[in-house]
């Protein structure tokens, strides 16, 4: 029978373990960076409902604003903008992290201001605010002020950086006005969209799935691992997610009908075993299926020759390691 670990164990493991997540998010970061500094990053607009974007990136917030003791408010808008809504969410995210970051128990607000034929979409804090000395500063790699409390306190000092780039590839404008002492404001500048380009779906079913954000979605997961099955589970149902887990299709079709029965999104791994591949599992269930599944592949495997088959489908190509905010904004993305 093996002892719990205890005492200075205990401390180790965890520092160690804090340690290699760090080192991740440091690598994926990177990663991220690179892709956009290579010009692999494309913006994919369109027009869309700003109420929508705030609404999932509130619901999100709200979860971890009473453990950080700030309080999160928010003002909706009917507008609709242009913009790509996964690139667009990052920056917001990006905004929303270094107020709590910051705020020092006070307060966050997410809102926006219509400029004629623009929305200025803006996240106030009245933390401790930033010197106009160092506002430029903060936008370049590995810069990082020192927080207030212990909010999101693994701050690599890119997020900033990312933010940046991203809104080059957008051609949203940044802003930042901030006062010592008395807090800041992140914008970032976005043009209107027109209401009749908006995606509206006739089907009731979508609608409300996306309404609801991730609330009852069939999920099916394929991977060969089964701890990232056991994992990508616990995090899925922990979103209200019905999901089905298998190591390869012959373990799903044991469990579901892979021809008939409902599922809203189809996860692949891309390497399973015996050589069998996420992208031909994928096109053999929905080759069978009346209405394709929206798909996602999820895979290490940074391969152009992979990138430019996946571009030629619908399939969502995500790299791994995937952090759940970006998983949980992806899955939005599929089912709207």
């Amino acid at each position: 029978m093996e002892a719990p670990f205890e005492g200075k164990t205990k401390t180790l493991l965890g520092s160690v373990a804090g340690s290699l997540d760090d080192l991740e998010n440091l690598i994926c970061t990177l990663v991220d960076i690179s892709k956009l500094d290579l010009g692999v990053v494309k913006a994919d607009k369109c027009s869309f409902k700003l109420s929508e974007l705030l609404n999932n990136l509130i619901s999100e917030y709200q979860q971890i604003s009473q453990q950080f003791k700030v309080e999160l408010r928010y003002v909706s808008s009917d507008l609709v903008i242009n913009s790509d809504s996964v690139l667009l969410a990052r920056i917001l995210r990006n905004f929303l992290s270094n107020a709590f970051r910051y705020a020092g128990n006070g307060k966050v607000l997410l809102g926006c201001r219509r400029h004629g034929d623009q929305v200025s979409i803006e996240v106030w804090d009245n933390g401790m605010g930033i010197a106009q000395d160092q506002i430029q500063e903060i936008f370049k790699e590995f810069k990082r002020l020192k927080p207030s409390q212990n909010a999101f306190r693994n701050g690599l000092g890119l997020g900033l950086a990312i933010v940046d780039k991203i809104s080059k590839v957008l051609e949203h404008p940044i802003m930042v006005n901030s006062t010592l002492d008395k807090g800041s404001v992140f914008s970032v500048k976005v043009p209107l969209g027109e209401l009749n380009q908006v995606y509206q779906s006739t089907d009731p079913l979508s609608f409300m799935r996306a309404s609801s954000e991730l609330t009852n979605s069939s999920i099916w997961l394929i991977d060969n691992d089964v701890n990232v099955c056991a994992g990508m589970s616990q995090l899925l149902e922990g979103w209200g997610c019905i999901v089905t887990t298998a190591t390869s299709l012959e373990h799903l079709q044991q469990q579901v009908d892979t021809e008939h029965d409902h599922a809203d999104i189809l996860i692949v791994d891309y390497h399973l075993d015996d050589d069998v591949n996420g992208l031909d599992v994928a096109n053999d269930i929905n080759n069978c299926r009346d209405f394709p599944l929206p798909v996602m592949m999820i895979t290490a495997n940074y391969s152009k020759e992979l990138k430019n088959e996946v571009s030629n489908s619908d399939i969502l190509l995500l790299n791994k390691p995937v952090k759940p905010m970006k998983l949980k904004t992806s899955m939005l993305y599929l089912l709207k």
